[in-house]
């Protein structure tokens, strides 16, 4: 892991690996670098960065009001800036998606193309009231193995999910201690994240409608609770260059080496040039 300093001194961590078409990887809103680690060993010909947000992972705690999708969006121009990268192509996962969705409404010279995963301008209670109700709190597991045999259960929608897949998830987004496991991010995440919600759901389709020109692709989990199969299909009428995949068997979120992920994957980055 690397690290660069932010313009405000926040000390963020990064990864930087091959050749190729830049791709900037955006993490979904708890997560690490590690959400790209199923994907990564299947996509040639591109330079994977990827980025711990502030305040999650290996990179520094900066509080609650620093946690915020145009603070993050900095933060990702900032990293390309310190590689000497002009423009990149963003994947964003979730909460990357929003912040690749801003980025192409403020910033679209940096940008090359988006691919989102499991995210859209319009997002549903459902999921939200999911993230609601863990954000920030520690899970009632001791280890990770304890961890792997409750996921199956909590993480409804999902099946045919590759042996030794969950034990890899709770490693990577918790931390073992003695006391139990921890999350791996601020606990303060959690209140910026409520606050953004606080006036309700944001219409965020201008933001969407800004990725015009852009290569575009739309990875859905098919049981996503966060994006509906609704949204999905007025994406692809705005968009009908958009590549899409319905991944079955996943919710929100695909872990994009699923044959349908990859396969879309390659389409777009195919489009990037």
């Amino acid at each position: 892991m690397d690290f660069f300093t932010a313009d405000d001194g926040a000390k963020i961590a990064y990864l930087d690996e091959g050749t190729g078409v830049p791709v900037l990887a955006l993490a979904g809103l708890t997560r690490t670098v590690h959400d790209f680690d199923y994907m990564a060993p299947h996509l040639d010909g591109i330079r994977l960065i990827r980025m711990d947000y502030r305040g999650r992972g290996q990179s520094e705690w900066t509080g609650q009001a620093s946690y915020s999708v145009p603070r993050e969006g900095a933060d990702a121009l900032q990293l390309l800036d310190h590689l000497g990268i002009e423009r990149a192509a963003i994947l964003g996962t979730s909460r990357g998606g929003l912040i690749g969705m801003f980025l192409a409404a403020t910033a679209k010279d940096r940008m090359t193309g988006l691919c989102l995963n499991d995210v859209g301008p319009v997002l549903e209670m459902g999921g939200l009231n999911k993230i609601f109700d863990y954000i920030g709190r520690n899970p009632a597991a001791q280890n990770h193995s304890e961890m792997a045999a409750k996921l199956p259960a909590a993480m409804t929608g999902f099946a045919n999910v590759p042996e030794g897949r969950w034990l890899s998830e709770s490693q990577h987004h918790y931390v073992e201690t003695n006391t139990g496991l921890k999350i791996n991010f601020d606990p303060a995440l959690r209140e910026a994240f409520l606050a953004a919600f606080e006036g309700g759901v944001a219409d965020a389709w201008p933001l969407f409608d800004a990725c015009t020109d852009l290569p575009l692709a739309l990875i859905h989990g098919a049981n996503s609770d966060l994006l509906s199969g609704a949204t999905a299909q007025k994406m692809q009428t705005r968009r009908p260059d958009m590549i899409y995949t319905a991944v079955p068997d996943r919710a929100h979120i695909p872990f994009l080496d699923e044959p349908q992920s990859l396969a879309a994957l390659r389409a777009w980055i195919a489009k990037l040039g």
